[in-house]
């Protein structure tokens, strides 16, 4: 089945957090663009003559409301022609083509299991679209815990949302982790120690997801199948680079 390209418009560029930006577009559609929480879709940006050299994909990191506004939550990568040109070049007004939805990192399907989301940085950008899913359908039945790592604590990214959402819903669970703030009171290191000292029973009613830089989620993957007893069906993961 070909892919189908549709035309969106910049609506608003936010800052939320160091060198990362949240470009929110709308989409410029008759029909409802609808889209599973979790997908991403891909942008064909005027970066360079080839084709495929011009794509880049971003997980969409708000839920479907029928609105066909989408947005994007985006880190600035010194050297990035994708980056460089979104960060510098695209301002409100700015119209870009994308082809999409795509991605099976997806909520699991009724009734579901405990789930453990796990993730660096913008991948965080994922499962803000799942939870924000979930809060509308009031679907927080099961245990959620959200388990974000970053450098600093200027790079919590949605923050306050997380922390709204981990005080509206006994189920869900925030926990953030610091891998070089010597000042941050809460826990340091990296997301690998969390979910070992939570959830080392290996559970067969639990699952993982995954999304981040490859490097934590190939870590992940073999300390939680080969250290710690669980099987490959219960983890999924998206890479990001």
């Amino acid at each position: 089945m070909p892919w189908k390209w549709y035309q969106s418009e910049v609506i608003d560029i936010t800052d939320v957090g160091p060198k990362t930006k949240q470009f929110t577009v709308t989409v410029e559609h008759d029909e409802v663009f609808d889209f599973l929480p979790g997908q991403f879709i891909t942008l064909d940006l005027p970066i360079h003559d080839k084709r495929t050299k011009r794509w880049r994909s971003y997980s969409i990191a708000n839920a479907p409301d029928g609105t066909n506004l989408l947005q994007l939550c985006i880190v600035y990568l010194n050297g990035g022609l994708a980056s460089e040109y979104l960060f510098s070049d695209v301002k409100i007004g700015s119209k870009i083509k994308f082809k999409g939805p795509s991605g099976g990192f997806t909520l699991p399907r009724e009734p579901r299991p405990e789930m453990v989301m796990v993730c660096t940085g913008t991948g965080i950008a994922p499962f803000r679209s799942m939870l924000q899913y979930l809060k509308k359908e009031d679907s927080f039945a099961s245990p959620i815990h959200l388990i974000f790592g970053t450098r600093y604590e200027e790079g919590i990214l949605y923050r306050a949302e997380m922390e709204s959402l981990a005080n509206d819903f006994d189920s869900f669970t925030f926990s953030v982790v610091l891998s070089r703030d010597q000042n941050w009171p809460g826990l340091k290191g990296y997301v690998h120690q969390v979910y070992e000292q939570h959830y080392p029973d290996s559970s067969s009613e639990r699952l993982f997801y995954l999304c981040g830089w490859s490097m934590m989620v190939d870590a992940a993957v073999a300390k939680l199948i080969v250290e710690m007893g669980y099987q490959r069906s219960q983890i999924r993961y998206e890479l990001y680079g």
